[in-house]
């Protein structure tokens, strides 16, 4: 069974392992709002998971440390229990689902963990790492369903308690539930009063859908780049903890997340994973209600592949009209790029790219497009951009 004294018992044991993550005051970020930033990006994995994990493992008995341990993630646990088993000098072998990004699978290698590449998501790696368990032995570290594991990550709720008493809603990032179960039960043992909010991808709405119809319910797949929270199933327990403590959970797209990443990195210096941005997203842009009130976002992990973050901060540019595309219909004749270029120029803009196409089968014989790629001040300016493109004949496709 969770209780308080579990969560306070962990964070006793984990003062000799983790860093108890700042609290930042972040007040132009959202208009009308007081903005708490957990740090949990700068933990020392990179991630809130070694919490549970560490905590998890110190509380085997030694014919179970004997034996190893056996985890399946999406990256981020396996980089806890991996830190934490040798730490604790015992054997780890994780199951890793192939698309996790390679930093991550790199660093739980580093960390002193065997790993196990598995086709497919974090739940074809769930289900082979039930099979080595049974023929091994070892002891299964579950990502989030584990009272001792979802106990451990519950200390971010005492933190953010303790830094911040008089906060009146926390906004969790949710995969399987292990962490805004912790975080929602800490936080409401103690202070029932303060709203505790759950973010989900959009392609990956398993605890929502769950508790909108009142039973755990499996997606038949998921698709989002915030690997950290793309789970088909929600756990047991942890359903049952959202269920009575958390007040509501919405989703993000992949976009909004995007931006969130970009706004993070330009304005506070922050670098998060997908998943890690979720929360901030959903402040972002306007998801909860939480105008007028002290709110903590918990960053939950800054572990993101740079192979993909220059795709990240590029459709984040499009999100919020820093980076715009536009396709002209032209009758291919001297002096039109000029023009375009001209009218560009003039409002601002700055074009990064041209591509001019005479080849579609869809055109007249005399026409051609001009693709532009262009760096703008934000939306109004891509809209004042257009308005007098199309004002001066041009035909916008």
């Amino acid at each position: 069974m969770l209780t308080l004294d579990k969560i306070y018992h962990a964070s006793y044991i984990l003062k000799e392992v983790i860093r108890p993550t700042d609290l930042i005051k972040a007040p132009d970020l959202i208009p009308d709002s007081k903005l708490y930033l957990k740090t949990e990006n700068l933990q020392v994995t990179g991630s809130f998971k070694v919490r549970g994990a560490y905590y998890k493992i110190s509380q085997l008995t030694e014919a179970e440390k004997a034996k190893g341990v056996i985890a399946c993630s999406a990256g981020n646990h396996a980089q806890g229990v991996a830190l934490a088993a040798t730490k604790s000098g015992i054997r780890s072998l994780i199951c890793i689902p192939d698309n996790a990004p390679i930093s991550k699978v790199e660093a739980t290698k580093k960390f002193g963990a065997e790993v196990c590449l598995v086709e497919g998501t974090y739940d074809d790696a769930y289900k082979k790492a039930t099979e080595l368990q049974a023929e091994s032995g070892a002891t299964f570290i579950h990502p989030f369903d584990d009272d001792m594991v979802i106990a451990g990550q519950g200390t971010i709720g005492l933190e953010i308690l303790d830094q911040q008493p008089d906060i009146d809603a926390v906004i969790v990032p949710v995969g399987g539930g292990g962490l805004i179960s912790g975080v929602a039960f800490a936080i409401k043992s103690l202070n029932p009063n303060v709203k505790v909010y759950g973010v989900q991808a959009a392609g990956a709405p398993s605890m929502k859908n769950s508790l909108e119809h009142k039973k755990i319910e499996t997606l038949p797949n998921v698709h989002t780049f915030q690997d950290g929270i793309a789970v088909k199933t929600p756990g047991e327990n942890t359903f049952k903890i959202c269920s009575k403590y958390v007040d509501d959970v919405i989703t993000v797209t992949d976009d909004e997340v995007s931006a969130a990443i970009l706004t993070l990195l330009e304005k506070q210096k922050m670098i998060t994973e997908g998943a890690g941005a979720a929360a901030f997203a959903a402040a972002l842009f306007n998801k909860l209600p939480i105008k007028g009130k002290r709110v903590c976002c918990l960053l939950s992990g800054g572990n993101i592949d740079v192979t993909i973050l220059s795709r990240v901060i590029n459709r984040g540019l499009q999100m919020s009209g820093r980076l715009a595309e536009l396709t002209i219909a032209l009758t291919d004749k001297p002096g039109q790029l000029m023009g375009v270029s001209d009218i560009i120029a003039k409002l601002g803009g700055n074009v990064v790219s041209i591509n001019h196409d005479r080849a579609d089968v869809d055109m007249d014989i005399n026409a051609c497009y001009l693709r532009i790629s262009m760096e703008t001040r934000n939306q109004q300016h891509v809209d004042e951009i257009k308005k007098t493109l199309v004002n001066n004949g041009y035909k916008l496709v």
